[in-house]
């Protein structure tokens, strides 16, 4: 069954060459090899590279429309073989089109996207920062701005195809002798040739080089982000419009913070005196600056102190995650014998038993539900 070239860049049957391209572009910055590592965004690069192909070839977008497939080696009106030439182009000799229907490829195209991965800290993710970056990329040649001629000279009608891009040649097939079409080798399927190439560019209109940027990360910014500069990616043949640079966003572990989205997680240890009676101490915060926990008395383990709006900034809006502390309820385990009497008077004043709970279900308070609770949270 053909393949709908059409549906695969989403465009209608009628469209121009300019709306194939722009929905190919489209298409490409989602799912390019650079931007979406994936084997399924592999995958569909290739379909939609393929789709763009086809269609932007006036050979094969004719056999599409009478429902083939240039693709497809034997399908019914596509493929390779017989002679060299291809079901394709024995179909387009017989059914109309030639090689005159051809259409020559624009010297500018536009550039591709390109990735690059930078790592920050947590502290970095907390307040944004502007980060220097070095990218090698195509650039625009500085010698022919983009023109590819020594003398910026404007390119010239190919003599060869008479600025038609193709050439027609005569093969032969299993239906006799038959006129095909293939790309000029002089010209490369472009219409026109640069006479004086540029000594820099070899008539490409762009060399490679390294850049120096300044990436702006914002503020909340999470682990695996991308940030797209638009028209910092490669510049085109032919001196085309530059693709967009997608900076990819690696957050560095923190020593005493976790992240959970925009909230804040740390773990304090506090003996049992403190729980019980309760106690207040600081943490260093992301900004360098204390931030006052108070452990209430009768605090449990496993209990934790939440400080609303004093987690991860928003990204790009108001306000902020929670930080949130943990609480470890630590025993001694050596006593002197002051602190053995003391605790000894203490349980004298509170007479309570060891006991043994029942779970008593999912909503029961024993130790397994608390481990419920706890990883709920």
């Amino acid at each position: 069954m053909a393949r709908d070239y059409y549906g695969i860049l989403g465009v209608d049957k009628d469209a121009t060459e300019q709306e194939i391209k722009r929905a190919y572009r489209k298409l490409a910055r989602k799912y390019h090899p650079d931007v979406n590592p994936s084997e399924e965004a592999a995958e569909k690069f290739a379909e939609i590279a393929a789709a763009q192909e086809v269609l932007l070839d006036p050979q094969k977008r004719s056999i599409v429309d009478r429902g083939g497939d240039p693709m497809e080696a034997g399908g019914g009106m596509g493929g390779a073989g017989f002679g060299g030439g291809g079901l394709g182009d024995i179909f387009e000799a017989f059914f109309g089109g030639g090689g005159g229907a051809r259409q020559p490829r624009s010297r500018v195209q536009p550039g591709n996207d390109a990735l690059l991965r930078t790592s920050i800290t947590l502290a970095e993710a907390f307040t944004g920062v502007k980060q220097d970056v070095t990218v090698d990329t195509a650039v625009l040649c500085d010698k022919c701005h983009g023109s590819g001629s020594k003398s910026e000279a404007k390119p010239v009608t190919c003599d060869v195809c008479q600025g038609q891009g193709a050439v027609q040649e005569m093969q032969q097939s299993f239906l006799g002798n038959v006129m095909t079409t293939r790309e000029c080798p002089k010209c490369h399927g472009f219409g026109e040739v640069i006479t004086d190439p540029c000594a820099q560019c070899a008539g490409d209109g762009r060399v490679r080089a390294t850049r120096d940027l300044v990436v702006n990360i914002p503020a909340g910014i999470n682990n695996g982000m991308r940030i797209r500069m638009a028209d910092q990616g490669e510049v085109g043949h032919g001196g085309g419009p530059a693709g967009d640079l997608y900076v990819e966003v690696h957050v560095e572990p923190h020593p005493v913070f976790v992240r959970d989205n925009n909230d804040l997680h740390l773990r304090l240890t506090v003996p049992m005196y403190d729980a019980a009676l309760g106690t207040e101490l600081t943490v260093e915060n992301l900004t360098g600056d204390e931030t006052r926990i108070e452990v209430p008395a009768g605090t449990q383990p496993d209990d934790r102190v939440v400080l609303s709006g004093e987690g991860m900034p928003r990204l790009r809006q108001e306000g902020a995650g929670d930080m949130i502390a943990h609480i470890e309820v630590t025993v001694p385990t050596a006593l002197s014998n002051e602190e053995r009497a003391a605790l000894e008077d203490l349980r004298a004043g509170h007479p309570e038993d060891p006991k043994i709970h029942s779970e008593g279900g999912e909503h029961g308070d024993g130790f397994f539900s608390r481990m419920r609770d706890r990883f709920r949270r």
